[in-house]
This record gives structure tokens, C-alpha cells and sequence, in this order.
């Protein structure tokens, strides 16, 4: 395990994953400075704990990195940023808050990552740990720092951690035990620059694996069966439509696990609870991962029986007056929305906009087209009108602007819903044009919802 003790730190940008880092690091001994281009004033008292640890507070300007020994820095801030650059060309050692959290965290590592699919997966994955009996930590993009259980953690641990793009652009040393890719489709254009990049951001997940370790990978995705090419960890496949060696699949209905000693019936795939094909999906990439780490069938079963989803995906929200609200904020792309789009079965009002990550949306127009469940859509942020020029093109003409406007957009989803249908916030896009994350996004939208009359 790495040694922090006596070395200057400097961590930037004061988020929660910047405020866990810099706890852990102060906390064993190492000389921390805080950075982040906010005001102390802007984060209302949660950096007190930190002045009383001793950290060294430098914010409201760019980082000075002049004299560290470390840097730290959170998924936010891209690599190729000025201030980063001119560390790496100092020789400063810059570091991931990810890869920081792995270097001190004890026992095994499982990390997951892909375009959709992954908080539902890693929150699953966790539950099924827990029900096996193993002390387990649920951390990285998910919301919980791997930082922040890493100086709990301990020999006979589980820690799971949901992997972004953005997370895997700074590892060097990071090596899960079992490093799972979910699926892949277009996302993040607008901070990698491109697909091809954004593709090798996610392999970068199995770069220190050795035979020792277990990739795994859905193998109905092309491009998860081509990152599977080369690789030194053993693959276990996750798959609906075909049988494979080493991982689940579905059989006749049932989801089966192969993890080395024969092929073993889980549950049928209707019992599964959370709904969709996407979510069988994600209970199969489950099943895999913590199959091939020695968890029972039968308690996965029980786990999959009972398992109700992650606050943010495809989670209802109330009935009112016969509509019923569903608060998907987590759809933050395009695919993702088009899979909340497939889990409608009655006529939906879909929530659709926000900030722009560079991608197109063409082909949710197309998929908006196709799905006579969508009735009307209402848009909203910045991306409100690139969306309504696609949806025109592809001959949809049924939805209303609200601008930047939240309760605007609830009125007319009200006044638009029909007894019997539904109202779809699944927005295909980020939140940072309106809200601080697509948490909050999620909250201030349930919160509208429940004070409808």
C-alpha cells in the first residue's frame, strides 16, 4: 500500500470526491492543500472538518502547482487542462481521486463500467456481496467516493466501484480483481473528442489486469467482443441471445451461470424485478461478476426476486389523477433514453433535454418516431431546440418547448397527459445547464411532482 505520510498534497476541486481525498490524505499524515475555483463561502461549511485536519485552504484561483509532491485531481477536471500539463511537465505525480481510493483500499476490487447500466449493476452487484455475507463497500461514480471507504476497508472486503469515462482517463496503476464493461454506445463526445477515444477511455479498465483477474463483457455488444481482443484476464460473458462458456446467459427463460463447475440455473428471467430487457441485461452482467467470485445461485435468486432499482432509473415516482410520474434522470443519453422509451407500454409525455455532451440525437428522434407510446415531448435546457430540429426531421412533429423553465415544463406535461398514460422524465442529456448533477435534477423534478394537487 502507498505511503502519503509527510508528502505535499495538493487536491483539486473541492466535490465530494475531493472532499473524501483530501479527509483520507490528511488523515494519514500527508501535508494537504485544497484547491478549487470557488470561494470557501460557496460550499456553506463542508470543508470545516478539513481546516480542523490541518488542510491547507487555497481557493477562488487556479491552482498553484509550484512545489507539490502529489496532485489529486477529481473526474471533473480533464487531463489535458493547463494546470495538469505543467505538473506532469514539473514532474509532479498526478493522480486520480479513483486511483488514489484503489492504491489504499484492502481486499478485492471489482470495477464496472460501460455507457448504461452501471449504478443499477453496481448497486445490484453490492447487494448480491452483502447477501453472500461479504463486508462490502458501493463507491466511485455512483455518488460515494472510493476515497472515503478506503481507510476502513480490510483484508476479506468487497469493494465495488461504478467506473466513468472520465475516471478511467487518469489511471495508471488501477487493477480490479474482476473489471466489468457493460456496453457501449455513443457518450461524452464533447470531453474525449471522439468515439474512438471515448472507447479506449473504457478498455483502460482491464489494462493491469493479469491471468489472474476476470474481464467481463456482454457479448451481444460489437464493440465489448472487440475490447475483448488481447486482453490478459481471463473473459466471462454476459449474453441474452446466445450460450456461453464462462458467465451467464439466458436458457428457455432462465438465467443460467457458468463460472467453471458446469452450467447452474439462477431464477427465471421473469422473476426478475426491476423491468426491461436492459435490466435483464444488467442482472445477467451481476450475475457474472459475482458468480465467477464464488456467490451462490441461490442467493442471487433471492436478491433478484427482491431487488427494486436505484433511485433516478425508470423509478415511479406517484399516480395523480390517473398519469403516472416516472423520474428516469439518470438517462443522461441518448441510448439510455431510448431503453426508458422501450420500457413504456402505455401513451407517455417524455421529458426529453439539458446540457449538450456532443453527441447526436438523430437517433432518438428516430426512436421517438418509431414508439407510438410517445404522445407528445416536452423539451427543456440547452439542448431543447437541437432536439426539436431533430425530431422535426425525422417527421415527428408533437412537442413543446419550455425552455429553461421546471415548473413550466410540469404544467404542460399536466395539461398534455392523459388518465391511463404516463409522464417520462428520461432527458437524454446532462444537467449542468439547469441543476448541479442529474441527482438533483431528479430531486427537484419528484419534488414538483409531489406538490402537484
Amino acid at each position: 500500500m502507498m505511503s502519503v505520510r509527510g508528502k505535499r498534497v495538493m487536491v483539486c476541486g473541492m466535490a465530494r470526491s475531493g472532499i473524501a481525498a483530501a479527509k483520507l490524505l490528511a488523515q494519514l499524515g500527508a501535508q494537504v492543500t485544497l484547491s478549487d475555483l470557488k470561494e470557501e463561502a460557496a460550499f456553506g461549511g463542508a470543508l470545516n472538518e478539513l481546516r480542523t485536519l490541518g488542510c491547507r485552504f487555497a481557493l477562488g484561483k487556479a491552482p498553484c502547482v509550484q512545489g507539490q509532491d502529489l496532485l489529486v485531481i477529481s473526474p471533473g477536471i480533464p487531463w489535458s487542462t493547463s494546470f495538469v500539463q505543467e505538473a506532469i511537465t514539473q514532474g509532479i505525480e498526478v493522480m486520480a481521486e479513483l486511483e488514489l481510493g484503489a492504491r489504499l483500499t484492502q481486499g478485492q476490487l471489482v470495477a464496472i463500467t460501460g455507457t448504461n447500466g452501471k449504478t443499477t449493476t453496481t448497486t445490484l452487484v453490492g447487494e448480491l456481496f452483502r447477501a453472500a455475507g461479504y463486508r462490502t463497500h458501493v463507491v466511485g461514480n455512483i455518488g460515494y467516493p472510493i476515497t472515503a471507504s478506503a481507510g476502513v476497508s480490510r483484508e476479506g472486503d468487497v469493494t465495488v466501484a461504478e467506473v466513468s469515462s472520465y475516471q478511467c482517463e487518469g489511471i495508471s496503476r488501477f487493477h480490479p480483481h474482476v473489471g466489468a464493461v457493460l456496453n457501449i454506445t455513443e457518450d461524452h463526445i464533447a470531453r474525449h473528442g471522439s468515439m474512438e477515444t471515448y472507447v479506449a477511455m473504457k478498455r483502460r479498465i482491464f489494462a493491469n489486469q493479469t491471468s489472474e483477474d476476470v474481464a467481463v463483457l456482454n457479448r451481444d455488444d460489437a464493440t465489448c467482443r472487440q475490447m475483448a481482443e488481447g486482453l490478459k484476464a481471463r473473459i466471462a460473458w454476459f449474453s441474452r441471445r446466445e450460450t456461453v462458456d464462462f458467465g451467464a446467459y439466458v436458457q428457455e427463460g432462465w438465467i443460467m451461470l457458468h463460472a467453471g463447475n458446469g452450467a447452474r440455473p439462477v431464477c427465471r428471467c421473469e422473476e426478475v424485478r426491476i423491468p426491461g430487457a436492459h435490466n435483464l441485461e444488467n442482472a445477467l452482467a451481476a450475475v457474472a461478476i459475482t458468480g465467477v467470485m464464488g456467490v451462490e445461485p441461490g442467493v442471487m435468486r433471492d436478491v433478484l426476486r427482491t431487488f427494486q432499482g436505484v433511485e433516478h432509473r425508470i423509478e415511479t415516482v406517484r399516480e395523480l389523477d390517473g398519469v403516472t410520474w416516472i423520474n428516469d434522470s439518470k438517462g443522461t443519453n441518448v441510448d439510455s433514453t431510448r431503453k426508458a422509451i422501450e420500457t413504456m407500454t402505455r401513451p407517455t409525455v417524455l421529458i426529453l433535454g439539458g446540457s449538450d455532451k456532443g453527441a447526436s440525437f438523430e437517433p432518438l428522434a428516430k426512436a421517438v418516431k418509431a414508439a407510438p407510446q410517445i404522445v407528445h415531448c416536452v423539451l427543456i435546457g440547452d439542448t431543447a431546440q437541437k432536439i426539436g430540429d431533430a425530431l422535426a426531421r425525422a417527421g415527428y412533429t408533437a412537442f413543446t418547448d419550455a425552455g429553461h423553465d421546471m415548473d413550466r415544463c410540469i404544467a404542460l406535461c399536466r395539461d398534455t397527459a392523459r388518465p391511463g398514460g404516463c409522464v417520462l422524465l428520461s432527458p437524454a442529456c446532462a444537467s449542468f445547464d439547469m441543476f448541479t448533477d442529474y441527482e438533483d435534477r431528479g430531486r427537484v423534478f419528484k419534488k414538483k411532482v409531489m406538490a402537484l394537487q
